[in-house]
């Protein structure tokens, strides 16, 4: 028989599942606060339900908890970068950014990634597997239980695609911003996708109140297929062409992440190129010095560079922000730490 996945279950399938064991609503929502609000690691801690129900229920369901390997603290920000186990032995990657506003939790929605974005480490070994909803609330669960503080914001923008996790990532974002558990405003996620134009149009008929990054990096198609091989598959053109169709549908502003690589795609032309595709779109674009890695001759531009290829932006009328870099001294970048894991294992 199948285990149930009881951590990845909303409340109404949870209450539809307590029901068919034979127990009233109300167990449902005890046991829903156990899991979502309370973070409680095993079945055992829920203290108000019958021992003879929580035998039940370790006997049919499954109950995620994710195992910490590592944390890596950064000495200059007191960024927290974290390395996960899942109970098949695949680990996962999540960080901790601290703002003025709150914190920020960037978590992982696959265990590696088939995406193959040339200066990214997280997709180096390919895709092992997509995660649960339970693995991917468990990386903001065992974060905020660490610090001991509440998580204000989260970004979907750790190891893997999110939209190659589409249906599981929905379910996600239901329980995130369910009132029964962490209560996180849509308002207060952040998606990223390299530009799966198909889903990008399935998510904006949704019409969720949550922020979509596009992983642009190129001015031109002919640049992005050169970055990032699923340019191959969906034209730049009707990359931009389905953000439209997002803002149309939401209302929400578009974000552009723009990953500046030295002499690659940091040059005047490049910026001419950007303010002439986004003119006129509601939009923000958020320049990345990239982050290197050692299996990539990829180079940081400079920070004259930088701030020169920002200010013919707004001049263009674009608007701009360069992301702070943080946790450069803890492998900061996408999939650095679990690569170095991973490759240690071996």
């Amino acid at each position: 028989m199948e285990r149930f996945d009881i951590k990845s279950a909303p409340y109404r399938q949870l209450t539809e599942y307590v029901a068919s064991l034979g127990e009233k609503p109300f167990r449902a929502k005890q046991i829903y606060e156990w899991m979502h609000v309370k973070h409680v690691t095993s079945i055992d801690e829920m203290t108000n339900l019958s021992k003879n129900l929580r035998e039940q229920l370790k006997e049919q369901c499954t109950f995620t908890v994710l195992k910490q390997i590592d944390v890596q603290i950064s000495k200059q920000d007191g960024t927290r970068k974290y390395l996960f186990g899942l109970s098949d032995g695949n680990v996962i990657e999540s960080v901790l950014m601290r703002y003025k506003h709150g914190n920020s939790v960037c978590i992982s929605s696959q265990a590696g990634c088939r995406m193959g974005c040339r200066f990214c480490a997280s997709t180096l070994d390919g895709l092992a597997r997509n995660l649960t909803p339970a693995e991917m609330l468990e990386q903001i669960y065992r974060i905020g239980c660490d610090i001991g503080e509440r998580i204000s914001n989260v970004v979907v923008m750790g190891s893997g695609e999110p939209l190659d996790n589409y249906d599981n990532l929905l379910v996600f974002i239901r329980m995130l911003t369910d009132e029964h558990g962490l209560n996180i405003s849509q308002r207060n996620l952040t998606v990223s996708t390299c530009g799966l134009v198909p889903r990008i149009r399935e998510l904006a008929d949704l019409k969720l109140q949550i922020t979509l990054a596009l992983s642009l990096h190129a001015s031109t198609q002919e640049k992005r297929l050169k970055l990032m091989p699923i340019a191959n598959k969906y034209d730049l053109s009707e990359v931009m062409e389905a953000c439209d169709y997002y803002f149309a549908q939401t209302g929400r502003r578009m974000t552009f992440e723009y990953s500046l690589v030295g002499g690659v795609n940091d040059t005047d032309a490049d910026a001419a190129e950007l303010c002439s595709m986004l003119k006129g779109k509601n939009c923000h674009i958020n320049l990345i010095p990239v982050n290197p890695i050692k299996e990539r001759d990829y180079v940081q531009s400079d920070r004259a560079v930088v701030e020169a290829f920002k200010q013919k932006l707004e001049r263009g009328g674009i608007n701009v922000t360069v992301r702070r870099e943080m946790g450069r001294d803890i492998d900061g970048a996408c999939g650095q730490l679990r690569k170095r894991h991973m490759d240690q294992s071996k």
